[in-house]
């Protein structure tokens, strides 16, 4: 166990931990059949959508702790001595929160819908990549989970059914451990609200800890508003730092490690109609609203530049949608059960449409002017079904739109310029 946390002592339980777990224990005793649908599901997160996505998972849940708090969104990684901390500001640990983390497919957000970016409530799982005892601690109380302790836990309860016993050992003793909270004390390190601690499993974990802390990028920023800086320590290395600004109408990234990345950025946003979230699952329908934000890196004079970023849709976090269009797209697309790939459906079919008016509004208000900028015209041919949607629908539109400098007069007099 960590530094920062440590089992409650006996009494001390201000979530409700030991109802949450005695809840689950009978169900899974009643129906054995319960505790393999919470394994699968559980098992699915991990080896599935969520297998390599800790880090984006932990940004988006400091970027959401810090709207609702209404302060800026700050996230510190620290990666040292086999343990992974993410401490962030925002609103603190409460009992709906940790019945959320210990609740497969279920968000505290959705009340809070239009400033949160988290839309599943079952990101955390993201964290049973790298560890087996992973514990959340905040100002008021804590919440740990353990693999071991949810292996002895769910043993008693087999000792009353013969079918949860026989499910367990199909599982080689794995069963799903974030179904079963217990209460933690610690603290999150000055000057942050919380931390998220992950003693990590072994090696492997470790490397993959390691890899995606590295491949942090301006992205994650422009996808989560919330969040105004990222701290990355690993081991005894100097930190990274990125930080979001503005400099006039251009967002501004500055990363210790990389240098400054100067953005220009179109954004639009509005209600959905009930038509277009018709074959959606309800916790989606309860959170009508769409969103669309391009960004183009651009050079000290104003040429657009090629992204550094991963060429694929973000939704809002990194998707594998490839992307050909020669800009960060981050967009509220329906995600698949996968959480990889967008949903067909009218409602991706309507934000397509969106994300095109929005690029072609990003070209005809590029100031100044500059030849450089038709390398932002997309080619005919897609990397994918997405892809190719969207170049469709932005050469439909750009014909239309005037964006382009004035075509040099054979004397080289630009159109408009005047006689001597």
């Amino acid at each position: 166990m960590s530094m920062f946390v440590r089992p409650a002592d006996e009494g001390a339980d201000p979530f409700g931990t030991a109802r949450l777990r005695r809840g689950v224990l009978d169900a899974w005793a009643a129906s054995p059949a319960r505790f393999r649908e919470d394994a699968n599901a559980e098992e699915d997160l991990v080896l599935g959508g969520y297998r390599d996505r800790l880090v984006v998972e932990l940004a988006q849940n400091a970027a959401d702790a810090a709207a609702r708090a209404g302060v800026p969104g700050r996230l510190r990684l620290t990666l040292r001595d086999g343990v992974l901390v993410a401490a962030n500001t925002g609103a603190p640990l409460d009992a709906a929160g940790v019945e959320s983390l210990s609740t497969l497919r279920a968000s505290a957000k959705r009340d809070d819908a239009e400033r949160a970016v988290g839309r599943f409530g079952v990101g955390f799982a993201a964290v049973l990549a790298v560890t087996d005892e992973p514990a959340v601690v905040g100002r008021h109380g804590g919440v740990r989970w353990s693999l071991a302790e949810a292996r002895g836990l769910a043993g008693d309860s087999a000792g009353d059914s013969a079918g949860l016993g026989d499910e367990i050992r199909r599982r080689d003793g794995h069963v799903p451990l974030l179904r079963l909270p217990f209460a933690a004390e610690g603290t999150a390190p000055d000057p942050y609200d919380t931390a998220v601690i992950l003693p990590l499993r072994d090696a492997a974990a470790a490397d993959l800890a390691e890899r995606l802390l590295h491949a942090v990028d301006d992205a994650l920023l422009l996808a989560l508003p919330g969040l105004e800086e990222v701290v990355v320590e690993i081991g005894d290395a100097p930190p990274r730092t990125v930080r979001r600004g503005t400099d006039g109408a251009l967002t501004v990234i500055e990363d210790s490690r990389d240098g400054t990345t100067r953005w220009r950025t179109v954004a639009a946003h509005g209600p959905l109609t009930p038509d277009l979230l018709a074959d959606r699952p309800i916790e989606e329908r309860l959170r009508p609203h769409w969103s669309v934000t391009w960004a183009v890196p651009v050079d000290s004079d104003g040429t657009p530049a090629r992204p550094r970023t991963s060429p694929v849709v973000h939704a809002p976090t990194p998707s594998e949608e490839p992307l050909g269009v020669p800009a960060l797209l981050i967009a509220s697309f329906p995600l698949d059960s996968t959480r990889r790939h967008t949903a067909p459906g009218p409602l991706t079919d309507f934000l397509v449409e969106r994300a095109a008016d929005a690029y072609t509004e990003l070209l005809a208000g590029w100031r100044p002017v500059t030849t450089g900028i038709i390398d932002l015209v997309p080619g005919p041919l897609g990397r994918g079904e997405l892809d190719g949607a969207l170049r469709q629908a932005l050469l439909g539109r750009l014909p239309r739109t005037s964006f382009l400098p004035p075509a040099a007069e054979p004397d080289g007099r630009g159109e408009g310029d005047e006689g001597d």
